[in-house]
């Protein structure tokens, strides 16, 4: 073997000692770089030469190559910070990014996202990360998308069912022969119903179709021995007449248009168990007629339709020409969702007041020997809202808290993983993009099938390890320094071959 070959080892020293050094020197440039990983050098001797021996045939070693540059995908720190978009990835995956308007994906651990001027879930860069939109029960609908918000509003959902439980004093008596007579939706002083012809009231605030709200008070008196309602038979003692109003100007319905009557939605009476003083009967009655409502009692029949949970329905008109249809609970449901007795209020005098089987709910209306008081009440509609914060949940739900008190499903946040994620390429920016020899991206929830979960309001820091690297850097450099010194000592060995000529 000649000397010179020696110098050939060195060469590949210093070049191998060379590039892990750069490696070493990209590694600590991004340590504060967000989701980086790390690399390492791995080193392999290069064909070594034969050559014979006293013992037989040997080998010489050729010097030193680079075997492989590998990425190190192991956890990096989380960072908590105070923007709801920022999220990490706990365990094994990557977010899914494309430039707009292309189908082209890249992947990264960088989560730094927020909502661009579009509405599009973009990074740094521009890129939108992708994931799937979500029904309201948080069900994926379609394919993996982009993450776009097109309207920051919630739109309004009308009313279809109002809840009134009160206590209604059991030593109140009656302030008038009858409240519904007692309204008058055309009173010139502006006075509807006097405070003196009820015994209780109490409202709740409804929306129609178009996210309008609206006031729907229940006002509550003791029935007397006067009342329309009083047959013989009723129990004075236990029974309160009820009227479902609204604000006349409110009521659209054409057939109230100018009675006295605008305004009233429904009618009846409430019966409660004299030993219990739970609410155990009701009546409900609605107007159906063609005359004034205001003085067609043949007019007001009882309730046709009841909802699903046995609540008699009301329909009214809060939007021109468009019917709106309320539940009305007051504690207690029909099992049949039939009446017996007086289908008309004009014909209770001789056939009872309607009548059904009612069923007490486990929160339900009273009449206690107490003050009168709403005890809960309750709707299930809401007007238009406008988006204040998104948050994100640790399986990548992505949900929007809108100013009208909604919470609504937006999207769930896309992440995948490879076989081979050792061999996704580098593309900068924090991207990785898949390669043949990666394999195809296997796409999935967050928390699901080996994928980790989102750490929302944190960002996943660069997993560089300074110590060492530092102490990489020590070796290296030493490595780089031997190798050199075979440079000059076989120089410096050729030197003496030379010599020998003189």
């Amino acid at each position: 073997m000649s000397i010179s070959s020696a110098l050939f080892s060195g060469i590949s020293g210093l070049s191998t000692h060379g590039n892990a050094m750069s490696v070493i020197g990209d590694n600590i440039a991004n340590v504060n770089t967000i989701g980086f990983k790390s690399s390492r050098t791995t080193f392999q001797d290069v064909l070594s030469q034969s050559v014979a021996t006293s013992a037989g045939s040997s080998q010489i070693g050729r010097g030193t190559s680079l075997s492989a540059v590998d990425t190190l995908f192991q956890q990096g720190s989380f960072e908590s910070t105070t923007n709801a978009t920022d999220l990490a990835i706990g365990g094994n995956g990557f977010f899914i990014v494309s430039p707009q308007g292309t189908e082209t994906e890249y992947y990264t651990r960088a989560g730094q996202f927020r909502f661009d001027a579009d509405g599009y879930f973009v990074n740094p860069a521009g890129y939108v990360a992708r994931g799937w939109a979500l029904d309201q029960s948080g069900n994926d609908m379609g394919t993996l998308q982009d993450i776009r918000l097109n309207t920051f509003t919630s739109p309004p959902e009308p009313t279809s069912g109002i809840t009134a439980i009160t206590n209604l004093n059991s030593q109140d008596v009656s302030n008038t022969d009858s409240i519904f007579a007692a309204w008058n939706a055309n009173d010139p002083t502006g006075t509807i119903i006097a405070d003196a012809a009820y015994g209780y009231q109490t409202s709740i605030r409804v929306y129609d179709a178009l996210g309008n709200s609206h006031d729907i008070t229940v006002i509550y008196d003791k029935l007397d021995a006067n009342s329309e309602y009083y047959d013989g038979n009723v129990d004075l003692d236990n029974s309160w007449e009820y009227i479902v109003t609204c604000n006349p100007e409110s009521d659209l319905r054409g057939e109230f248009d100018g009675s006295d009557a605008r305004g009233i939605l429904m009618r009846g009476t409430m019966t409660y168990n004299a030993s219990s003083g739970v609410l155990s009967d009701m009546s409900a009655f609605v107007y159906t007629g063609s005359g004034d409502p205001a003085v067609d009692t043949a007019g007001w029949v009882q309730a046709t339709t009841f909802s699903s949970e046995g609540y008699p329905e009301l329909t009214t008109q809060f939007v021109s020409g468009v019917d709106h249809t309320l539940a009305i609970e007051f504690g207690t449901r029909s099992t049949n969702n039939t009446w017996t007795g007086a289908a008309t209020v004009d014909a209770i005098g001789t056939d009872g007041l309607p009548s059904s089987s009612w069923q007490p709910q486990a929160l339900t209306s009273t009449q206690y020997a107490a003050s009168s008081t709403t005890i809960y009440q309750t709707q299930n509609g809401y007007g238009t809202g406008f988006l204040e914060n998104v948050s994100v949940s640790t399986d990548g739900i992505m949900v929007g808290h809108y100013s009208n008190g909604q919470i609504l499903n937006l999207y769930r946040v896309g992440l995948t993983k490879f076989n081979n994620q050792q061999a996704l390429f580098k593309v900068g920016g924090n991207l990785w993009s898949a390669t043949r020899e990666s394999g195809d991206a296997i796409t999935g929830h967050p928390g699901e099938n080996g994928l980790g979960r989102i750490a929302p309001n944190s960002l996943e820091q660069s997993n560089v390890d300074i110590a060492a690297e530092f102490v990489k850097m020590i070796t290296t450099q030493r490595g780089f320094q031997a190798n050199s010194r075979i440079i000059t000592t076989t120089d410096t060995m050729l030197q003496e071959l030379i010599n020998l000529k003189h």
